[in-house]
């Protein structure tokens, strides 16, 4: 893991995120860019060029959010980009070979009752970029235990793994795999790869109506430092994200990081 990036909104959780991606990028010798995107709305017959002020202000607020944090040698990187959020995240993680994106839970949500706000939930849900949501206040420590759950094995995107590789790789981390038999289970689902076999430790299976309940039921008992789960249209948050925020009531996961892979297929 070379290059992680650390989109920055308005939250007051922003400075204690900021220093989690420090410590994190520190462990892995990676570099850290620290983005801002922002878009213009200019009305019909506007004739001053706000471009260049917010560009400017943007910089000097991400330069001002940085000062105020430990990078601890790491390489820290400012850009701000302009365009819509999703598709200039995107184009931004593919410039500047981006392998991780760390995210706030809520960003400039206020409300006590939301897991992922609007903005962090629309970047979960419709960008195909591994990310790492990381709980609010959480501060850094070893990645020991990952709990991955999956309702299918099946993998056919070899790079869709990395991520969960490098960080078991760093730490030694020991990976227990969860297979969720869901409604819609077919023989094959269950098949696991040498490849993801080679990364796990202990297997469990369970019944459940989907892979979200079957984390609810079995997160707990295996005490997990992380758990993994995979960005499919229909897998993990499927009736979460029918809108882009997500609720805490529906997600009990907010002292536990979450790293969400790309899609395996």
């Amino acid at each position: 893991m070379k290059s992680i990036l650390v989109p920055v909104g308005s939250s007051k959780n922003a400075e204690s995120h900021l220093q989690y991606a420090v410590d994190f990028a520190k462990a892995f010798r990676a570099k850290l860019y620290v983005v801002q995107i922002y878009n213009v709305y200019t009305k019909a017959g506007t004739m001053i060029k706000v471009d260049h002020i917010l560009e400017r202000e943007s910089l000097a607020f991400l330069n001002n959010h940085v000062s105020k944090i430990d990078t601890k040698g790491v390489d820290v990187i400012v850009k701000t980009f302009k365009g819509k959020l999703v598709d200039t995240l995107e184009l931004a993680c593919q410039a500047l070979d981006v392998d991780l994106i760390l995210l706030e839970p809520r960003t400039n949500s206020i409300k006590d009752e939301v897991y992922l706000g609007k903005t962090s939930g629309k970047i979960v849900k419709q960008t195909n970029i591994p990310a790492l949501i990381v709980p609010e206040g959480y501060k850094y420590k070893p990645i020991v235990y990952i709990l991955m759950a999956l309702k299918s094995a099946i993998i056919k995107n070899d790079k869709a793994l990395i991520p969960l590789k490098d960080i078991k790789f760093q730490f030694k981390s020991i990976v227990n795999l969860l297979l969720v038999k869901t409604p819609f289970h077919n023989e094959e689902d269950f098949k696991v790869s040498e490849d993801l076999a080679s990364l796990i430790t202990k297997t469990t299976h369970s019944e459940n109506p989907t892979t979200f309940q079957g984390v609810l039921e079995h997160y707990k008992d295996n005490k997990p430092d992380l758990l993994c789960v995979v960005r499919r249209k229909r897998g993990f948050f499927t009736k979460l994200w029918e809108s882009n925020t997500i609720l805490k009531k529906d997600f009990h996961s907010s002292s536990l990081p979450v790293l969400v892979l790309s899609g395996l297929k």
